[in-house]
Parts: structure tokens; sequence; C-alpha cells
């Protein structure tokens, strides 16, 4: 299935974008006109998000955020034949903060939320910077779809560290130098373990292992952003929110990014992804969590 599902794939990714796009388009329209992936899930969550929004409003972003949905889609089949040129050309990104933490030797994590285009935004953080650069994934319960994006992000050199399996991964780490990557609005497994702050009008659970390993090891971190320009061009800022996290008091770093991220789906709400349920746990109360 695997070497199928990789034949597929590359015959696609030998397309031009422009022809990327034109399929993009049709499988905007069977995604939410005819199937309606996620409809009900996505209008609620932008509901939610936005209460001083009429319908249409709703409706127009929704629309937005399927077309850029699909798009992620091309342009992540399109990593298979990419040059790093080609990549360099269509995703900006400013690194020096990455570099200046790197020659005082020192480690970095980077927080960014599941805007688009985050495949791409891993290879050229990974072709610019000298650190060994991990990034913590959720293994797919599709073997051959696993091993695909396996290849995706591995292509250039991203070593990849399993989220189910993390303490064990980054055990060859920890006297050395590195850059890791954590998506940081995941939907925790377990609410009861984590910190809970308002997001989007809704208390919300996020995990408190970044924070705490930024902490552990007085790791500095990096906040990223990631704007979709135009079809096909995106640009990504790299804020360093925290120099000496180990100074901070607890909770302070993951409530900083949650108000980052907020503001960033704010300005620009159609490049998050809206289909994942998000808001699946309720709130326990105060005493278990921020």
């Amino acid at each position: 299935m695997y070497y199928l599902l990789l034949a597929f794939c590359y015959s696609l990714s030998i397309l031009p974008l422009p022809v990327l796009y034109l399929i993009s388009d049709a499988l905007y329209v069977l995604v939410y006109h005819i199937i309606g992936y996620r409809k009900k899930v996505v209008m609620a969550n932008l509901a939610q998000a936005f209460p001083d929004k009429s319908k249409e409003e709703i409706t127009a972003i929704a629309k937005k955020y399927y077309h850029n949905l699909t798009d992620m889609m091309v342009e992540t089949i399109k990593l298979l034949t990419m040059s790093k040129a080609q990549l360099q050309k269509r995703f900006h990104c400013d690194l020096s903060v990455l570099h200046k933490l790197y020659a005082e030797g020192k480690s970095c994590q980077l927080h960014l939320g599941h805007n688009f285009n985050w495949e791409w935004a891993n290879l050229v953080c990974m072709q610019g910077v000298n650190f060994p650069f991990l990034v913590v994934y959720m293994p797919l319960t599709s073997k051959p779809a696993d091993r695909m994006f396996r290849h995706f992000r591995e292509k250039f050199g991203t070593i990849l560290i399993p989220a189910n399996d993390m303490g064990n991964s980054m055990k060859a780490w920890l006297n050395k130098q590195y850059l890791i990557a954590l998506v940081a609005d995941q939907n925790p497994g377990n609410p009861r373990s984590c910190y809970w702050y308002p997001f989007l009008n809704k208390m919300t659970p996020f995990y408190k292992g970044p924070e705490m390993g930024a902490k552990r090891s007085d790791i500095p971190v990096v906040f990223v952003d990631i704007r979709k320009v135009k079809r096909g061009y995106y640009n990504a800022t790299l804020t360093l929110a925290f120099e000496n996290p180990q100074q901070e008091p607890e909770g302070k770093i993951t409530e900083a990014f949650v108000r980052y991220l907020e503001k960033n789906i704010h300005e620009q709400p159609e490049v998050w992804v809206w289909s994942h349920r998000r808001w699946k746990h309720t709130y326990p109360g105060p005493k278990n969590g921020h």
C-alpha cells in the first residue's frame, strides 16, 4: 500500500503548482460542497470563536478555510519533487533569532499552532539552521499514510520525535544542542493534567509538556506565526518569547502562547485548522488547573 500511495503522490507531485491548484479547486468543491467534511464542526467552532460575526461572515471564513485546506493537501504532495530553491522562493522566514541562540550554544523550542502551511515551514527551517532539527509528531493510525508523511517530513534531514514515546526518544538529545518544534495547540488526551485557559471564548486545555520541558532545561522558547501572503506563498515570523524559562512562574509560558496564538487567529482566521475537534473536553474547575 505504501508504494502504491507513493507512486500516486509522486505522479501528482511532478505536475506544476498551477495545475495542482486546479486539482485543489476541484477538491474544494468535493470536500466542502459535496462531502461536507466536518462542516458542522467547522461552523460550530467558528461561531463560538467569533460570536460578533454574522452567519454570512462565518460562512465566508469557512469557505476560505476549506480552500486553504485543499491547497495544503496539494502543496504537501508537491514536497516530493520540490527543490530547496523553489521552497525558499515561496516561504520566507527570518531565522536570525535561531542563529543567535545557536551561536550562544543554547538549544531552542519552537511553539506554533496548526497554521497553514506547517509542512513547508518544517523544511524551510530545517534548511536554514545549523541545529539538529527535531519535530514532535503524532504517528498516524494508517501505517502506509504514516510512512508517507514521515517521508515528506524527513526529506531534508528533519528528525521526527513520536509524541507517544517522546520521553525515550529525547534521551539521546539531553546533553546536546538542538532545535525542537512543538505544535502546542494539540487537544490533550488527559484534560485533568493540563493547563486551562480561555481560548476563543471557551475554557480550553493545553499540554503542560512544552512549558515543563523548557523550564526543566532552561531552553529558550520562540513563538512562530505563519501567515499566508497569497496562494502558494507564506511568511513566518519568529519571536523570542522567553530566553530564561526557569525564571518564569508556572503557567506563564503556556498562557503567553495561548494569547499569542489567539491574536494571530483573529488576524487571519482562515489559516488555522477549524476542523479539529478542539473542544471535546469540559472544564473541570479551577482546582484541576489554571
